[in-house]
């Protein structure tokens, strides 16, 4: 029998993820929405004189397919609403200029993504005047410290994506809320199952589609949840830019969150076996990921998380150049910048350097691990 399963009550992460939003009547018993290609809808003559307006009425602006996605989100985050994104820089950068004017200040995390720095440092501080102060984020004092009266914004990513420090989101959202400055975190290592930054204080959560939520390697896409009214306000700067997800990617990002919670589950398993038998191994100097008890972090980890993804980084007691060879070497991990597919992956992330960044995909525990445990015991003592 067909039914409304937008009546049913969505308080589970899981059941938000498999139901919100796929009304079968409206859909015609399909137990997958259908992907509204479509770039206009048009308006019943009857609303000419009412002045009702649609939801749907311009591609840009909005679509079905899109808007089912940041139901989605919007109820993992606790968010009033989510918008999609034709990628992860787009939701980064329209929800930093719906916080930001020319002349404002910026506190950011130092080991923030690369390219949001770069817009940071050159579009918003070259072309309109922002001004950008970096701080390495673990003691939450430092973005007291580095506030000025024209602060307007805390720009955290929180593990980052390289090094994978942490700050203490609660800490930093009172700080900025006695001081009227807007808070906006890049949750994308953790994705809204693991960290819900919005109720820790944090105004706006950004991810990068393209990782986990989409899981599969196959979109470019991001996503932004917050509350009113600063979603209205980057709504408009959506419209204005045109950065809305279209479509297919928007159905597609959907049904990677059908899966999202199971598969995090195997990453978390799988990178947790990698990362104690790396810790323990003589020619790694040190491992940095927040589910280890070792991590220095772990603890300020277990109070904002509730579980832990894959990408972490180890250092090698090796030159640099040795580490190159490392990475050559390996069968199983592909070389890329990217990661929160099904393939494992490896990376310098910081060039010149012995710091090794690895995504723990879907193959073989005990593949990949003696693929990275043959290449360790070929480095050479120092």
């Amino acid at each position: 029998m067909a039914h409304e399963t937008h009546d049913r009550p969505f308080d589970n992460d899981n059941d938000i993820l498999t139901h919100l939003g796929d009304d079968y009547e409206m859909y015609l018993g399909a137990v997958i929405p259908p992907i509204f290609m479509n770039s206009l809808h048009v308006t019943p003559k009857e609303a000419i004189d009412s002045g009702v307006t649609q939801k749907f009425f311009y591609g840009r602006c909005s679509n079905p397919t899109a808007d089912l996605f940041e139901r989605k989100i919007a109820a993992l985050e606790r968010a009033d609403k989510a918008l999609s994104f034709g990628s992860g820089m787009a939701a980064i950068t329209s929800a930093i200029l719906s916080c930001v004017k020319g002349g404002d200040h910026v506190v950011c995390v130092d080991m923030a993504y690369g390219p949001t720095r770069l817009f940071l440092d050159t579009e918003l501080g070259e072309r309109f005047g922002v001004e950008v102060t970096y701080v390495q984020g673990d003691d939450p004092a430092q973005f007291e410290a580095a506030s000025k009266p024209n602060t307007t914004l805390y720009y955290l990513e929180s593990p980052t994506s390289a090094y994978f420090h942490l700050q203490d989101l609660r800490a930093v959202a009172a700080i900025a809320k006695a001081r009227g400055i807007k808070t906006i975190i890049d949750n994308t290592w953790a994705t809204p199952i693991y960290q819900k930054p919005l109720t820790m204080g944090i105004d706006i959560s950004v991810h990068t589609v393209s990782k986990y939520i989409g899981g599969h390697s196959d979109i470019i896409a991001g996503v932004a949840a917050g509350n009113e009214p600063l979603m209205t306000r980057m709504q408009r700067v959506r419209e204005l830019y045109g950065g809305i997800l279209g479509p297919m990617e928007a159905w597609l990002a959907t049904r990677g969150l059908r899966t999202l919670a199971v598969r995090l589950a195997a990453h978390e398993k799988a990178a947790g076996i990698i990362a104690r038998r790396l810790e323990a191994h003589p020619r790694v100097a040190s491992v940095r990921y927040p589910g280890l008890e070792s991590d220095p972090q772990h603890e300020l980890a277990k109070s904002q998380m509730s579980g832990f993804t894959s990408p972490l980084s180890f250092h090698l007691d090796c030159p640099a150049a040795e580490a190159r060879e490392f990475v050559k070497r390996t069968k199983w991990f592909n070389v890329g910048p990217s990661w929160g597919g099904f393939e494992s992956m490896i990376t310098l992330p910081w060039g010149e350097t012995n710091i090794i960044r690895i995504h723990v995909g879907f193959e073989d525990v005990e593949t990949l691990w003696g693929d990275l445990e043959k290449n360790l015991n070929l480095i050479k003592s120092r």
